[in-house]
């Protein structure tokens, strides 16, 4: 198992440990909460939000929406490339067939 260290990061005004196993990877944490962050200062800056559990809520289910689109987009590439190797191989057996 490759060797993993502790980063602090801060979410909403609260520091976070988390560990990280490669340089990479601590970048894409690094990235994402700056990512959330800046969301929520834009909820709280757009709507009138008491509680920062609404907050993070609503952000975790932007993050999770978009991550959930993506993936439908992919399936949808996925299959469109599928069918057309499909239609070459069947073109390309004809080919030789003849």
């Amino acid at each position: 198992m490759a060797d993993t260290y502790k980063i602090n990061v801060a979410i909403g005004g609260r520091n976070y440990p988390i560990s990280v196993g490669s340089a990479e990877e601590e970048q894409g944490v690094r990235s994402a909460a700056v990512n959330i962050n800046k969301l929520i200062s834009d909820y709280e800056s757009s709507y009138a939000v008491n509680d920062k559990q609404d907050v993070l809520a609503m952000c975790a289910l932007q993050f999770a929406s978009v991550l959930e689109v993506n993936k439908v987009i992919k399936e949808e590439e996925n299959d469109a490339i599928v069918t057309e190797i499909s239609m070459l191989n069947s073109k390309l057996e004809s080919y030789l067939d003849s």
